[in-house]
């Protein structure tokens, strides 16, 4: 049975800068990479480092519940706490709140572009504040011993040079912080809302590729633009490990590929109707603590994608997930409809 680690953290805590490996990655999702789509991601790969969505450091340490968002299930490991802030007395503070709760990693977030947290100085605005960056660097070091890591851009706006993404690495790597994980486009700050920002700035992989030479002795992480399992074994020979968005989320079986394809580790499901068998006991059990099923089994809408009876599943989710009296039933019937449908077929 999947249990909730909060409070029973000595036992998962990862206490070396070592033990983490990041050859496949999840990257963090606002109102995706929730606990609920972390669990379901874990009946297709053990291997996979799943992130939080980013999380706020006002949103820890000034919030009324913040407990909340330090809460996973211990399947969810190895999971790694993003965090969201500018300010290096707050984001220690959380760096150690993140260890205590048994996160794998902590990760500052340097590379979203939205308005909403350039106006707090979090994101990708950052990449334009390397000294502050970097005294957030040391305090997240000096408050914790698990792995701190930074994600971000590769420029902003429109600076077009490999340089500026070059200079910043090895600025924030005098802290002593070895993984920086990359994604591979510019962030414009005006004028294009995030959805824009991670499709019309042109992916540069050319520019990761060179930080792996240009500093062979740091951790490079590609993120940006893969869809495929292909894709990332082909990354791989030019970086440590390969980050993956939105392609996991609305085709999450991809992820089922990953142990056996880039771990060279057994595969963890044999098929779809298998992940889902695995799935549904935690989804009885969020049920009964009150959760509606519509925010489980949103994220697990895109499991069929191409498959024959994967529209019908879709749909029957859609129309009935929704409904405040929705139960186990209702997953357990879309789930039919597919098997009807490809039986049939």
């Amino acid at each position: 049975m999947l249990q909730d680690s909060l409070g029973n953290t000595e036992k998962n805590a990862v206490n070396s800068r070592d033990t983490v490996d990041r050859r496949f990655s999840i990257a963090p999702m606002m109102d995706w990479t929730t606990s609920d789509f972390r669990v379901f991601a874990r009946t297709l790969t053990k291997r996979t480092l799943l992130y939080t969505e980013m999380v706020t450091t006002g949103a820890l340490l000034q919030g009324n519940h913040p407990e909340r968002f330090l809460r996973y299930d211990d399947c969810e490991h190895p999971i790694a706490l993003q965090l969201g802030g500018s300010d290096a007395t707050a984001l220690g503070k959380c760096a150690k709140m993140a260890e205590q709760a048994g996160f794998d990693e902590v990760n500052l977030n340097v590379g979203c572009p939205s308005d909403r947290v350039q106006n707090s100085l979090i994101g990708a605005c950052l990449m334009a504040h390397p000294d502050k960056v970097k005294d957030a660097m040391c305090a997240m070091k000096d408050n914790c011993d698990i792995p701190v890591t930074i994600k971000h851009r590769i420029g902003l706006d429109h600076e077009e040079s490999y340089s500026v993404v070059r200079d910043f690495v090895g600025d924030i790597a005098t802290t002593g912080v070895t993984t920086f994980i990359v994604h591979a486009r510019n962030a414009i700050l005006a004028g294009l809302s995030p959805k824009e920002n991670r499709e019309i700035p042109p992916l540069k992989y050319d520019y990761v590729h060179q930080l792996k030479k240009d500093f062979p002795h740091l951790e490079i992480i590609l993120n940006g633009g893969i869809k495929t399992v292909a894709e990332c074994q082909a990354q791989l020979a030019h970086v440590d490990g390969v980050m993956v968005g939105r392609e996991a989320y609305h085709n999450p079986w991809i992820m089922s590929e990953v142990d056996q394809q880039l771990f060279n580790d057994v595969a963890v499901v044999a098929s779809r109707f298998d992940a889902l068998d695995a799935f549904v006991p935690y989804v009885e059990r969020k049920l009964d603590e009150g959760e509606r099923l519509l925010h489980l089994t949103r994220h697990i809408l895109g499991i069929f994608q191409g498959e024959p009876g994967g529209k019908q599943f879709r749909r029957y989710l859609s129309e009935n997930g929704h409904k405040a009296d929705a139960k186990i039933n209702v997953l357990l019937e879309a789930i039919d409809l597919v098997k009807h449908h490809q039986h049939k077929g």
